[in-house]
C-alpha cells in the first residue's frame, strides 16, 4: 500500500492563500512497499538583511536582494539590485554547489520559492510577503540545490548556472505562475542564480 502523507499549510502572501501537499517518493519512483520514515530538514534561516541592503531597499522601492549559501564559503552576503536589473548569487567557474538561497523582493507583492535538493527532492513551498525574506534549501548537510521554482504576484524571471551546462537562459512568469530553473533527475548542482523582478 502506498503511504501518502498530507500536509496542509496556509501561507498568506499579498492576500493569496496557498496549500501544499507533500507526497514523499523514495528512490525516484513510487513503490508499493511501505515508505521509510523521512526526516524533514529544519527551516533554514538566512542572516539578517545587512544595513547596506536595508538602505538599498529603502532607496529603490523595486529592489530584489539575494543571499546564497555556497559550498566552502557559507552565506555570501546580501546582494541587491533595483527592478529591471538582475541580481546574482552563487559562483561560476569554481565548481561549487549552492546549498540554500534567500530572496527578498520589495515590489512584487511577495514571493514564493521551492527548492529541489539532493537526496530530498522537492521541499515544501515557502512564501514571504513584501519586504520579507524567503529561504529554501539546506545548510550544514552538504546537499546541493538542483532546481528552484519562484513565483510572485507580478513578474519574476530567473536564470541558473548549472554544472556541465552553464547558463540555461532566462525563464519568466507572472501572476503566481512558477518559473523553474535547474535540473531534476540529473544529479547536477546549481552553481549560480540570477533573479529579475
Amino acid at each position: 500500500m502506498i503511504r501518502i502523507t498530507h500536509l496542509l499549510r496556509k501561507a498568506t502572501v499579498a492576500g493569496l492563500a496557498a496549500a501544499t501537499v507533500i507526497l514523499p517518493i523514495h528512490g525516484g519512483a513510487a513503490s508499493a512497499a511501505p515508505a521509510a520514515p523521512t526526516t524533514v530538514p529544519a527551516t533554514v534561516q538566512a542572516p539578517a538583511l545587512s544595513s547596506a541592503a536595508k538602505a538599498y531597499t529603502a532607496k529603490f522601492k523595486g529592489a530584489v536582494c539575494v543571499n546564497a549559501h555556497v559550498q566552502n564559503i557559507g552565506w555570501q552576503g546580501w546582494r541587491c539590485n533595483r527592478s529591471g536589473h538582475p541580481v546574482m548569487a552563487g559562483t561560476t567557474g569554481q565548481s561549487l554547489r549552492m546549498e540554500a538561497i534567500s530572496i527578498l523582493t520589495t515590489k512584487t507583492g511577495g514571493i514564493c520559492a521551492k527548492a529541489h535538493v539532493q537526496n530530498i527532492g522537492w521541499m515544501r513551498t515557502r512564501c514571504a510577503g513584501k519586504n520579507r525574506i524567503v529561504t529554501v534549501g539546506t545548510t550544514g548537510q552538504s546537499l546541493r540545490l538542483e532546481a528552484l521554482r519562484l513565483s510572485t504576484a507580478k513578474r519574476v524571471c530567473a536564470e541558473a548556472h548549472v554544472q556541465n551546462i552553464g547558463w540555461q537562459g532566462w525563464d519568466c512568469a507572472k501572476h503566481w505562475n512558477w518559473v523553474e530553473v535547474g535540473t531534476v533527475g540529473q544529479s547536477l548542482r546549481l552553481e549560480a542564480l540570477k533573479v529579475l523582478a
